[in-house]
């Protein structure tokens, strides 16, 4: 990993970090496998949509995210659905 990359993440885990304490919500922050450039914030059991979002664009602001990475970030919203039950014969 470079230094860039360590600064990278370095930013995003503080803002992540400041993010819990704000919101009450602890993301975990993935990174593809082949691509190890390529990271995911992941939040879950966010119960106040609207106010968590906009603690999270505030926190993107503050610790100037964009700033460290390669292209857009952006944010996407997924609703969980039932898990799916093994059909095993």
């Amino acid at each position: 990993m470079t230094q860039a990359d360590n600064d990278t993440e370095t930013a995003i885990r503080s803002m992540m970090s400041r993010l819990a304490c704000r919101s009450g919500v602890s993301g975990r922050l993935l990174k593809k496998r082949d691509e190890p450039r390529l990271w995911m914030e992941t939040y879950a059991d966010v119960a106040d949509t609207v106010r968590f979002e906009h603690l999270l664009r505030q926190a993107v602001d503050e610790y100037d995210v964009e700033m460290f990475i390669d292209g857009k970030r952006c944010t996407e919203c997924f609703l969980a659905a039932e898990p799916v039950a093994a059909a095993c014969a």
